[in-house]
């Protein structure tokens, strides 16, 4: 125990450090759009092309492993949605936020940092691309639900170009592409290259988790909806344990890649739900409040996670 907690408290420190910063020097949120373009469009996009590019290409091929994993996280987030729209007859608008709460997990952010450092640089490759799968379904899922809610449709093709777009020009995708393709290819950067591509990579993990706790301190929990007793639960405790479940019974894969999986299901909510909220008009100081208590309720169910798995109990 005292291991998991050498490795925790050092990497959600920084996410308090970010909150009590916050907190006294009291800057304006909008300094934070600076902050988090950092973070992903210039460090973690390194991060993940030098894991990947360094991967056996072998390694590339288990897409049952995927379609097992995103299918979980998409069953997750159906369950959820149906009970907001059917039991507490919500919208389908703030039901797709809903269901996006309990499912879509903070995989970016929290992810690699959390995933490399409890399982080593082999955990790099099944996290980036449960990223790229589960973040190409919420793209997908995302603008096409709310164009169903929304009274004035968007035109077919104007939706399916945006969605397009979006997974397509997602740095993180572009940088797994990348990294991919560096891998089938033998390809390696020049020295110079290659430091600057290390220098950010290694500045990935701090800046996110400190982004996260500015974040927090920024976006105050005001009140805590009654819906958040059940969504809370769902995507901190249902879906790693479904996903471990799914992965052990219907695939074979490495002790490392079903832990990632494990461990990225058992995420906080993605701070990209309070964003696709903020972008609908809809459920919104909801959706914040899911993200912070989300985060807060994580640091004990991350750290049983992690206790578990190194103990062997999965």
């Amino acid at each position: 125990m005292l291991a998991i907690a050498a490795l925790i408290l050092p990497l959600f420190s920084l996410i308090l450090i970010g909150y009590v910063a916050a907190r006294l020097l009291r800057l304006p949120i909008e300094g934070l759009a600076w902050m988090n373009a950092f973070v992903i469009w210039v460090a973690l996009p390194p991060l993940f092309f030098n894991l990947l590019s360094v991967t056996p290409v072998e390694e590339f091929g288990n897409a049952g492993f995927f379609l097992t994993t995103t299918t979980t996280t998409f069953l997750i987030m159906l369950v959820c949605f149906c009970i907001a729209r059917v039991l507490r007859k919500s919208d389908t608008r703030a039901s797709t936020i809903q269901g996006l709460a309990a499912g879509y997990g903070n995989i970016g952010y929290l992810g690699p940092p959390l995933a490399v450092a409890a399982f080593g640089p082999a955990a790099g490759v099944p996290v980036a691309l449960i990223f790229c799968f589960e973040n190409a379904m919420h793209f997908t899922l995302a603008p096409l639900m709310m164009s169903t809610g929304d009274k004035q449709r968007q035109h077919p093709w104007r939706l399916l170009a945006g969605i397009l777009k979006r997974i397509v020009c997602h740095p993180f995708i572009l940088a797994t592409l990348v990294g991919v393709a560096a891998a089938f290819t033998g390809f390696r950067p020049a020295a110079p290259v290659q430091q600057v591509l290390d220098t950010l990579a290694n500045a990935a993990a701090p800046c996110a988790l400190f982004v996260m706790g500015v974040t927090a301190a920024l976006r105050p929990l005001r009140r805590v909806p009654i819906e958040l007793s059940w969504l809370i639960p769902v995507k901190l405790v249902v879906h790693p344990l479904l996903v471990w479940f799914a992965v052990t019974h219907f695939t074979d894969v490495d002790t490392v890649w079903l832990y990632s999986a494990v461990l990225l299901a058992a995420l906080p909510t993605a701070t990209n739900v309070f964003v696709l909220a903020q972008q609908y008009s809809v459920w919104e100081e909801r959706a914040s409040s899911a993200v912070v208590l989300s985060t807060l309720l994580s640091i004990p169910t991350i750290t049983l996670v992690l206790y578990l798995l190194g103990t062997g109990a999965a």
